[in-house]
Formats: C-alpha cells, sequence, structure tokens
C-alpha cells in the first residue's frame, strides 16, 4: 500500500508557537494577561509603519509587487549590498524553506547545533533530508564540533547566531575560521534574526563575511526590532548565483502588500529603532536585577530574551499561565529546566517577576 505521505513528514511535530494572549483570556477567563514567551516587540510596531498600511489598505485589489523592488532597493542602499544579493521572503522562516528545497536533496544531511531554532528541521525533515544535532557546549555553538560532523552528503549548516533560546553568540574571527575550513559546496545559512540587540563588537556578522564565502545566505527579519511579527517578512543576503537560484524555487508574490509598505516605512524609523533597542537594554538590566535577587540562573544574552532554570520547567510555565504571564518552557527544546522570556515593557517585567516568586513560592 503507497504512503499518502513520506516518513519525515509522518514523524514530523507541528511547531509549537507561543500561547497567544487572547487564547488565554478565552481559557481561563483572566483578564489582561501579559505575553513574554515570542521575543516580540513590546512597543508595538513601527509607527510609520502602521501609517503606510493605512496608506496603502485602498490597493489590495492589485497583486503585490512580485519583485519586492523598493523594498529590496531599500535594503541593498542601506546594507550596501547589490540589490540582485538581496532576498525577501514571508517571514525569514520562508527564506529557510527556499533553501532547503533548493539545495537539499531528499536523504541528504543538514547540520545544526541543538537546541536552536525549531523551525530549521521542520523544514528539512519536510524535504525528506536528515538533521544532524550537534550539542551545545556550555551552552555555545560548538563550531569545531559541527565542522569535524560535515561528511560528504551534508548539503546545510544552520547557525543561529545570536543563539535561539539560549542567547549565546560566536565571535566575527571564530565564524570566519569555521567558514574558511568548510567545503565550499556546503551552503551556510547564518540566522541573524537577533542580530541588531547584540552590544558586542566581536560578534560574527555575515554581511562582513559575504564577499569572501558566497555559500553563506545571511537571515534577518523584521519581526523583532520593527514590531512587525504579525505581517511575516523577513529578508536576507547571499551571492547573486544562490539568490538567482533560490528565486527560480520562491512562489510569485510571496510577500504581500501591506508587509512590503510596512517594512520599506519601518526601514526608516530611526527613531523607533533607538527607542526598542533602548528600552531592550534598559529591561535586560531589570529583568537581570530581579532574577538575581530570586537566586534563579540565568545566561548572559545578546538578544531581546532571557534562558532562565527554575526547575520543572513545564510546571512553572502553567503556574505562570493561571497568574495571567505567558512564557516559554523549553521541553520541547530539552532544556526541560528552563522557561525563556522575552522582555516587555516595565510594568510587565514587574507583573512577572512578581508572578514568578509566587509561583515558586518565594514570597510575593
Amino acid at each position: 500500500m503507497k504512503r499518502l505521505v513520506h516518513s519525515g513528514i509522518e514523524t514530523l511535530k507541528p511547531y509549537p508557537p507561543g500561547k497567544p494572549i487572547e487564547e488565554l483570556e478565552r481559557e481561563l477567563g483572566i483578564k489582561g494577561p501579559i505575553k513574554l514567551a515570542s521575543n516580540e516587540n513590546p512597543l508595538g510596531p513601527s509607527p510609520k509603519a502602521i501609517q503606510a498600511v493605512k496608506e496603502a489598505l485602498s490597493g489590495l485589489n492589485r497583486y503585490p509587487d512580485g519583485s519586492a523592488y523598493y523594498l529590496r532597493q531599500a535594503i541593498s542602499k542601506r546594507f550596501r549590498i547589490p540589490f540582485d544579493q538581496v532576498l525577501i521572503g514571508n517571514g525569514s522562516n520562508e527564506i529557510i524553506e527556499l533553501a532547503v528545497r533548493t539545495f537539499l536533496l531528499p536523504f541528504e544531511k543538514a547540520v545544526q547545533p541543538f537546541p536552536t531554532f525549531l523551525v530549521y528541521e521542520k523544514m528539512v525533515a519536510a524535504q525528506q533530508g536528515v538533521m544532524v544535532n550537534v550539542p551545545l557546549k556550555g551552552f555555545g555553538v560548538d563550531l569545531d564540533a559541527i565542522q569535524k560532523s560535515v561528511e560528504e552528503d551534508v548539503k546545510l549548516i544552520f547557525i543561529n547566531n545570536p543563539n535561539n533560546p539560549t542567547g549565546t553568540y560566536i565571535t566575527h574571527d571564530a565564524m570566519e575560521t569555521f567558514l574558511r575550513r568548510l567545503p565550499k559546496e556546503v551552503v551556510v545559512i547564518l540566522d541573524e534574526a537577533y542580530i541588531e540587540f547584540s552590544t558586542r563588537q566581536d560578534i560574527a556578522n555575515g554581511l562582513g563575511l559575504l564577499r569572501e564565502f558566497p555559500n553563506l545566505i545571511v537571515l534577518r527579519t523584521f519581526s523583532k526590532l520593527y514590531g512587525l511579527a504579525g505581517l511575516r517578512i523577513g529578508y536576507g543576503f547571499t551571492s547573486q548565483r544562490l539568490a538567482d537560484y533560490m528565486n527560480r524555487v520562491r512562489q510569485p508574490f510571496n510577500v504581500n502588500t501591506l508587509a512590503q509598505k510596512a517594512a520599506l516605512a519601518a526601514l526608516e524609523d530611526e527613531e523607533f529603532v533607538n527607542r526598542t533597542i533602548a528600552l531592550v537594554r534598559t529591561e535586560l538590566a531589570f529583568l537581570k536585577d530581579g532574577l538575581d535577587k530570586l537566586g534563579l540562573r540565568h545566561l548572559p544574552t545578546q538578544t531581546n530574551f532571557f534562558l532562565v532554570e527554575v526547575g520543572d520547567a513545564d510546571r512553572v510555565y502553567k503556574a505562570l499561565l493561571k497568574e495571567g504571564v505567558i512564557v516559554r518552557s523549553m521541553s520541547g527544546f530539552g532544556l526541560e529546566r528552563f522557561i525563556r522570556i522575552s522582555v516587555g515593557l516595565r510594568e510587565e517585567n514587574i507583573k512577572f517577576l512578581n508572578a514568578l516568586k509566587r509561583v515558586l513560592g518565594k514570597g510575593a
């Protein structure tokens, strides 16, 4: 009897998104819950993006710009990279999927550090590829171990820098050495979804590596810094050759009109960007102080979130839900003792810390 789907899809588990605020209100009848689970921008969207969306509404009877010309042109100018090396996707997730569909054949291998962003493995499994997991070393990406795992049938390597969910980072020198040692036919996807929040001058930056390493695909997103997670728009950079192959696979009109207009406006909203970065840095320090006072272990982070050790992560996650606080249990990442918390507004962070005190029995 023929299979309805191949084994990769048969064993694939759906991606577990953060619980929506509306669902918590509906399930538990909680008023005014807060969500610190999905690394979203607590300030909301860029105001300039909101205005751009309003102005574009009357044109929704027309198909989007299939080449995202004006957005790609703006990104090209902003980052000083040739226009034909700019990729645009329906979220950076779509660019990940495009890379997998373009460069990975069934039963070929991809490599990733683990734990990391769960979408990489899902895309590989859906393509009937084989994912090789390389354990983190002290919660950091072990580039030496990844390099040693590269065999003849390895086609893709995924690296999230800074890494989600740990918040750790790779230096530019370490990344450059790693890339130089790899076979030239191996494609490396360097996902920099959180790089704008980093305070480290020595962090690896894919833009500075592209010229020497044409097998590199660098991913960025409008979801975090610019507050456009709900519109699903991401971007990236690679060599002209790899971009050409991926655009052959890409669906026409893959990014909707409103997302393109909002991203174009948000890219120019320097005031909002600066306000977001300032808030993240201030509130990370506030949360760190609060977690330290609770005696909880948390990892140094170069992102807009903390990985926090709380004991039984699933129990704490469920107990916090009843307090009206949505965080993320990391048990699905193999970190059963950890939760991940995103930076919120000051009042949200206070509510989280107070709720966590009660849940852990450390007083009100």
